[in-house]
């Protein structure tokens, strides 16, 4: 997988860096028991400080889209509490409408992105 780090965005590198692994995932690049390159290697190879990337790590695996093993070191694994999923997909969805309501975007015009979305990155239904 490869990943491709903005460093002009104003989005924070470990953010990005979550984002492009949980894009991975949903379009299947990434499955269920792919070990994750180690801390040190993704640091180097992207030319970022590790701690940059053992936050997003952190992060991943308190989201529940990687376990860390000692051995193995980050591993895809998907949480299974789809409920939990949901509640917080919701959240995070209600806030973003909200934006989109205050700026006159229709409930047409997000059906249509979110079918952009999924066409354009490949996610399955």
């Amino acid at each position: 997988m490869v990943i491709e780090i903005d460093f002009n965005s104003d989005e924070a590198i470990y953010v990005q860096l979550m984002n492009q692994i949980i894009m991975g995932i949903a379009t299947s690049r990434l499955q269920e028991g792919d070990a994750l390159p180690s801390v040190r290697q993704l640091a180097d190879t992207i030319g970022i400080n590790m701690h940059t990337v053992n936050k997003a790590y952190s992060l991943l695996r308190q989201e529940g889209f990687v376990t860390i093993d000692r051995r193995r070191g980050a591993i895809i694994a998907l949480d299974v509490d789809k409920i939990k999923a949901l509640e917080e997909m919701k959240q995070n969805l209600m806030v973003a409408l909200a934006r989109g309501c205050c700026k006159n975007i229709t409930r047409a015009e997000v059906h249509n992105l979110i079918d952009e979305i999924f066409d354009e990155y490949g996610i399955e239904e």
